[in-house]
């Protein structure tokens, strides 16, 4: 039965982390969720049955549960609230793993374990023969501390994601040293709980729960609204991390797998949205980035009269362009207007338009969001560029359509030293012979900086409801 249920456990593995290769790819993602899933299933059922915890009939009851509840949330989560769905599921990841490390200590098997680690040492402390017990209280605290601070960073995630709270960062005075000590208390706390050095070592546990907690918050309440897509993936890396310890508690080889992989693949996407910003991830983290005086750089030297242009006229200039380029951003899905543009591209490509999507890698509020929303509208993989594909031909590009973005193609990242988004790396569409900008008013992107682009000479304001707009050049074409 043991020898089943191992190689039960390595085809999941396996089934992870295929799911996971497939997941890199627009075209495979959708088939990799598939895979994963079912390994998770084969992971799960495998263990219920192995531990004697359910029937078949309660498994499957718990399937058809939460079959239904993710159905639910496919269908009534909209894209706009993807990014906190995210946050949610991060935070749910955690707070598991916190709660396994909490009840595996209470059960009397940890406790018992150390006794007879103690009896067989006799006196002599800290040798070889008691490390077995060290090391079951290290992934007991490693479980809870992690668990804890991804779930109060993904509950402050949520709550900026969602601006429920100000998505500007929170600073205070001493703020860092704040923090300082508050990683020390945990560190002390770790070394005291996992060495056994006091008989009473629940008071250790359940005070580094609340300890873990609140440096979550702390941890998270520094960090813009900006910076949002690089915590999506941090706080996701943590979730993983947090349940391989807690894989490494209950002795479970697939949990340890499954959350090495979900820890890895969490901090290497992390560093690419840090690439993708020009920043380091101790910046991200700690610079307070959107706050203070240099947050109130707006371009002043690129400021004057914007150019607002309708739908007819901006028809006429699209009909006679031989190349366009879509920069989507979280203005597009709050519209919703994934399918129309998708419409309007098929439209430009039957005028033998060339048409490209230039999706940035921090774009809209979580990793991949733009290609989410692409993928969702059917558009064609082959026609998504990244911005280092298609800066160096933005100045051939006859019309440059920019539905919500605006972070992500501010000249000011570029050109002014004194903007707070300086030296982050943006699509160039400032560039092209002619730039469209979709927006329902004048106001500053997620960032809270203002966009000079808005003032240049070559673009043009298409004010209201992106998903009317394009809707609107539809019916133009269509006309």
């Amino acid at each position: 039965m043991e020898q089943f249920i191992n190689i039960a456990y390595i085809v999941a593995s396996i089934f992870f982390i295929v799911g996971l290769k497939m997941l890199g790819s627009p075209a495979t993602a959708r088939k990799g969720n598939i895979v994963s899933g079912l390994g998770m299933l084969i992971a799960v059922s495998v263990t219920l049955f192995d531990q004697q915890i359910l029937d078949s009939s309660w498994i499957f009851i718990g399937i058809v549960i939460g079959g239904a509840i993710g159905l639910a949330g496919a269908k009534l989560v909209g894209m706009t609230e993807m990014p906190q769905m995210v946050a949610v599921f991060n935070g749910l990841g955690g707070m598991a793993s916190l709660l396994v490390g909490c009840a595996e200590f209470e059960k009397g098997q940890v406790h018992s374990a150390l006794a007879q680690g103690s009896a067989s040492v006799g006196t002599v402390a800290g040798t070889a023969q008691a490390s077995p017990n060290v090391v079951v209280f290290a992934a007991i605290f490693l479980a809870v501390i992690i668990g804890g601070v991804t779930f109060s960073g993904s509950v402050i995630a949520y709550a900026k994601l969602a601006e429920r709270m100000n998505t500007k960062p929170i600073l205070f005075r001493g703020q860092n040293i704040f923090n300082t000590l508050v990683v020390l208390l945990i560190l002390s706390g770790g070394v005291l709980f996992a060495g056994g050095f006091l008989i009473d070592q629940s008071t250790v546990l359940y005070a580094a729960v609340g300890i873990a907690l609140l440096f979550g918050v702390l941890a998270v309440i520094p960090i813009g609204g900006a910076d949002m897509p690089v915590v999506i993936s941090l706080l996701n890396s943590y979730s993983g991390l947090a349940a391989c310890a807690a894989g490494f508690i209950i002795l479970n080889n697939v949990l340890i797998v499954s959350g090495a992989l979900v820890g890895a693949s969490g901090i290497i996407l992390t560093k690419i949205m840090c690439k993708a910003m020009n920043r380091s991830l101790a910046n991200v983290l700690f610079s307070g980035f959107g706050s203070g005086a240099g947050a109130a750089v707006t371009g002043d030297g690129e400021q004057g009269e914007v150019n607002p242009i309708n739908v007819e006229d901006a028809y006429l200039i699209l009909e006679a362009a031989s190349t366009v380029c879509v920069v989507p951003g979280y203005g597009m899905a709050v519209a919703q207007a994934q399918h129309v543009v998708r419409e309007l591209g098929e439209l430009f490509e039957e005028n033998g338009t060339e048409v490209k999507y230039a999706i940035h890698p921090v774009a809209g509020r979580m990793p991949g969001h733009m290609n989410v929303l692409l993928a969702e509208a059917n558009v064609s993989y082959d026609q998504l560029v990244e911005p280092d594909d298609i800066n160096p031909t933005m100045e051939n590009v006859d019309v440059c359509i920019v539905i919500g973005a605006n972070d992500v193609v501010n000249p000011d990242a570029r050109d002014n030293e004194s903007s707070p988004i300086y030296g982050m790396p943006i699509i160039n569409v400032d560039k092209a012979r002619t730039v469209f900008v979709l927006k329902r008013s004048m106001a500053a992107g997620f960032a809270g900086v203002m966009n000079p682009l808005f003032f240049k000479e070559n673009t043009r304001m298409l004010f209201g409801d992106a998903k009317a707009s394009i809707a609107g050049l539809v019916g133009e074409y269509k006309a």
